[in-house]
């Protein structure tokens, strides 16, 4: 019977010793309650001594926490429903008020994330929840970090990672994107057209006020003709090439004509 009762103090005082004696990680912070009272100031890290029963010790990381953001179904402004997913990264910075103030900090955090998600995201139009997530994103995080300030939590970031759209909207983006781009086809192309008309006209104007430069155009666009080994080719002739004959054409046309009149006579 004495060494039965003899063990059980042995046993007591263990279990109470090791009570008293904590060791504490450099990301670890203890929050102490003495006799219900919360101890203002957090121990650690470290070796750290409570005095159990009559107190007792909280562990606390400060250590920054990833909480994934279940996908949320969101209508948005313009009446398009999607589901929408995120993550929040936030860390502890007064483990005093997320003990006291917050029951389960966690949970808590995470039910404020997929709230604000839902309400934030629902006052936008989709183009802007595609094109600017950035602006969202910040605007996320000043909410959510705001709300927990009095948690003694810091959020440090929010950022939605996807957005998943319906079926028939993917399609509709898609022939919008495919739209789009032969519309910029079509502008390239007019623009190219523009600019080449332009080049032709200055090329034309320079080349009207220099008869020898028309004539050399025109020799290198018969040799270029030539080498196509067409059977037949028929080209126009420019009528100064023809000037130089037209008098010695009619003074032939007029002998002639007078001749005639004479046999006649």
């Amino acid at each position: 019977m004495t060494f039965v009762l003899l063990g059980f103090v042995v046993f007591i005082t263990l279990f109470v010793l090791s009570r008293w004696v904590n060791i504490l990680r450099e990301y670890e912070r203890g929050v102490v309650f003495r006799l219900g009272k919360v101890d203002p100031k957090p121990r650690g890290p470290g070796l750290v001594f409570v005095l159990y029963p009559l107190e007792t010790i909280e562990r606390i990381s400060l250590r920054t926490v990833v909480l994934d953001v279940p996908p949320q179904d969101i209508i948005t402004r313009d009446n398009v429903s999607v589901k929408v997913n995120a993550v929040v990264y936030f860390r502890v910075v007064d483990p005093v008020k997320a003990i006291v103030e917050i029951e389960n900090f966690l949970f808590a955090t995470s039910q404020l994330a997929q709230t604000t998600l839902r309400s934030v995201l629902g006052q936008a139009e989709l183009d802007e929840l595609l094109s600017e997530r950035e602006k969202l994103n910040d605007k996320l995080q000043e909410i959510v970090d705001h709300q927990t300030d009095p948690w003694g939590i810091k959020v440090s970031m929010v950022e939605v990672k996807h957005v998943d759209l319906p079926q028939e909207m993917q399609r509709a983006m898609a022939r919008q994107a495919e739209a789009e781009r032969e519309k910029r086809a079509k502008i390239i192309h007019a623009e190219g057209e523009h600019q080449a008309s332009a080049a032709l006209a200055d090329a034309a104007e320079h080349m009207s006020g220099n008869a020898v430069t028309l004539q050399l155009r025109y020799l290198q666009t018969l040799t270029e003709i030539a080498t196509e080994r067409n059977s037949t080719i028929i080209f126009p002739l420019p009528i100064d090439l023809m000037k130089a004959f037209l008098p010695n054409l009619e003074a032939s046309v007029q002998r002639d004509r007078d001749i005639a009149d004479q046999k006649e006579s």
